[in-house]
């Protein structure tokens, strides 16, 4: 839906100082989920959408068309994100952009940044609901919207160290991760890794045979002879975790 300029000054859609030639506008909304279960869980796409459809009403306008990121993680930059790269196509000075969260649209304070001088340059604002709307209204906003994306990522790094921290302690107790499981062991009914001795042996002699000079193709063979269908890559693999310590 195409508004009057007027309309959207009054309103407080639209700072006055950055009125262009154009005599109409468009709104768009963006929504993000990172995976197919926070699209029926949580965050999902309908809550947000009805989240940006209210807080436009308020303001007595429509959205034109809201675009909807699918499982695509927050950390990718909103310009190389297929959704996040359309919207900034579409937008023209005088536009307006709604967003539920900050974390919605963007994870990094950098990328926050980048795409927020952009967009004041090209006349458009951004309404982030969950920070009292226009966030590229006036030089309190920008300070307030710096500080939280810094604050957002910080909070992304501490996530991430957490569970580096518990993957490091559960692979010291032992404990299985998921995925592959590692060569010389096999997952017990408690979840917990147990030594399988057949290729624990195996795993001994490959180590030992290398520490003798032994190539890593000469090691496969070797192996395929004893029941282990093993590549060079794969010997390489294992005694590169088994030397690591990396069960």
């Amino acid at each position: 839906m195409r508004l009057d300029k007027h309309y959207a000054v009054e309103h407080g859609i639209l700072r006055v100082d950055k009125l262009t030639a154009a005599s109409a506008m468009t709104v768009y909304g963006y929504t993000r989920v990172s995976t197919d279960r926070q699209a029926t869980e949580g965050e999902s796409l309908g809550a947000q959408k009805r989240t940006i459809e209210g807080y436009a009403m308020m303001l007595g306008v429509e959205v034109a068309q809201v675009i909807v990121e699918r499982g695509v993680s927050g950390s990718t930059p909103l310009g190389e994100r297929p959704g996040g790269a359309k919207l900034l196509r579409l937008l023209q000075p005088g536009d307006v952009v709604i967003t539920p969260k900050l974390d919605r649209m963007f994870r990094s304070a950098r990328d926050a940044l980048e795409v927020l001088d952009r967009l004041k340059d090209e006349g458009v604002s951004l309404h982030m609901i969950d920070m009292g709307g226009d966030v590229t209204g006036n030089g309190i906003s920008k300070l307030v919207f710096t500080i939280l994306s810094a604050v957002a990522e910080a909070e992304r790094d501490r996530t991430r160290e957490r569970i580096r921290d518990v993957k490091r302690d559960q692979k010291a107790r032992k404990r299985y991760l998921g995925g592959a499981v590692p060569f010389g062991w096999q997952v017990g009914p408690n979840k917990e890794l147990i030594e399988d001795r057949s290729q624990q042996h195996a795993l001994s002699l490959m180590v030992n045979m290398r520490k003798e000079g032994r190539s890593l193709r000469a090691i496969a063979v070797e192996m395929k002879a004893k029941g282990f269908k093993l590549s060079h890559f794969g010997v390489q693999k294992i005694i590169e975790a088994a030397s690591g310590g990396d069960k």
